[in-house]
């Protein structure tokens, strides 16, 4: 299990999960996908990388728009990082965002895509509930900012367990 970190009153250190596409092992940490297109917390031409604090939630994050097919069939890395210095991550709970359907599985508006880029602009890191998985937390790392906070980087292939593609419906 992975330990919360100590800004949500748990004892383990800070550690970011995101998967990308294996064409991209390289620049995983230049937040280009996001720089290009825009993301749920940012608009066009703001690089971030989206993160989660655990592997499972990132795993969730990416499949909800790729699908699992994809991620069983075209490969994909899965990448880890430490953050540093703990203080530099902002925390963004429930009650704090101005509209609680910016947390539901919705499309993003520009309203949200614009309170993400004022956090962003503000902090390296910014903690936030995941809309996909309500109970987990995402991690938004403006890639400008934190590559000096963010150590041991580390990376492996994606071995998405097969029994996740068995139907053909999913």
């Amino acid at each position: 299990m992975t330990p919360l970190p100590p800004v949500l009153g748990g004892t383990g250190e800070i550690v970011g999960w995101t998967i990308q596409d294996s064409r991209f092992v390289k620049t995983w940490a230049s937040g280009e996908g996001a720089y290009l297109f825009g993301g749920r917390w940012n608009s066009p031409g703001r690089r971030v990388i989206y993160a989660a604090l655990d592997p499972a939630t990132a795993l969730v994050e990416v499949a909800v728009h790729k699908g699992f097919k994809v991620l069983n069939t075209v490969a994909h890395h899965l990448h880890h990082f430490t953050v540093t210095d703990p203080t530099a991550v902002h925390v963004v709970h429930e009650a704090e965002v101005p509209n609680p359907l910016w947390l539901r599985p919705v499309t993003p508006c520009v309203d949200q895509m614009e309170f993400g880029d004022a956090l962003l602009a503000a902090h390296p890191f910014v903690l936030i509930p995941s809309a996909v998985s309500p109970h987990s937390w995402n991690l938004l790392v403006n890639a400008d900012m934190a590559a000096p906070l963010m150590a041991a980087p580390a990376s492996e292939r994606l071995a998405l367990d097969p029994r996740l593609r068995r139907s053909s419906r999913t």
